[in-house]
């Protein structure tokens, strides 16, 4: 037999899941579909004596989103810790995603402010490519518009020195890139089943926007096929961020 071939290692990523019912869905089905390796930290169960692993032994990070507001970390002990944790990996230069309030308290963390959107988005929603964003590696290959999933009050500002990179109505401003972060308000990971277990932990906040269970289930499976094209897309792209540091 010919000399053995040399295996390129596999990225090595951290997530972090910030709540019980909101996880990373299909961006944590690409990694395991990929096989690529990866370490899942459940922040909202980390005793108060318990650390994270260091920054140095992941090449990415993605942020997961929760229901409570980035405006409120200071409240939450574990998000306390996760905030001194996002400034290590922030300084680390590698490529971060922030998804939801993962996002928005990545802008937080960067100068931006969160503040309300100019109405709650639930369910199915399309957004836009801004000319920034047509230009970011993050979306290469995407359509200018695309469907999405939103669940999700407050939105982010852009953080100074970033750009806009996709926008959105009623809510303008959908993602940013700022160096090595990118946040994004919107759910590319979210299928049928996701959104039955969203829709049945937040049944009042469907009630308070004056849409049903099967409403927003239906607008899910409408877009589900091309926004699971589109989340394994992102995560190929984010995963190559980092390629040229």
């Amino acid at each position: 037999m010919s000399g053995s071939v040399e295996m390129k290692p596999r990225e090595r990523v951290l997530t972090i899941q910030n709540d019980q019912t909101e996880n990373l869905g299909l961006y944590q089905r690409y990694l395991e579909e990929r096989a690529i390796s990866h370490h899942v930290v459940h922040a909202y169960r980390m005793r108060e004596d318990e650390a994270y692993l260091p920054v140095g032994e992941f090449d990415a990070f993605i942020i997961g989103p929760t229901p409570i507001s980035a405006n409120a970390v200071e409240q939450h002990g574990f998000l306390r810790k996760e905030w001194r944790y996002l400034k290590e990996i922030v300084e680390s230069r590698k490529p971060c995603l922030g998804v939801c309030c993962g996002g928005q308290m990545l802008a937080r963390l960067l100068g931006a402010e969160v503040v309300s959107s100019p109405r709650k988005e639930v369910g199915g929603y399309e957004v836009r490519l801004t000319e920034a964003g047509r230009r970011d590696p993050l979306f290469k290959g995407f359509p200018e518009t695309f469907p999405v999933y939103h669940w999700h009050t407050d939105m982010f500002k852009v953080p100074p020195g970033g750009e806009q990179l996709v926008e959105g109505d009623p809510c303008p401003i959908q993602a940013y890139g700022w160096r090595n972060v990118r946040g994004i308000i919107f759910h590319l990971e979210i299928d049928r089943w996701e959104a039955s277990r969203w829709a049945d932990a937040y049944f009042a906040e469907l009630v308070a926007i004056g849409k049903t269970r099967e409403q927003v289930l239906k607008e899910c499976a409408e877009r589900e096929p091309e926004m699971r094209r589109l989340a394994y897309l992102l995560m190929d792209n984010f995963l190559g961020l980092g390629k040229g540091r």
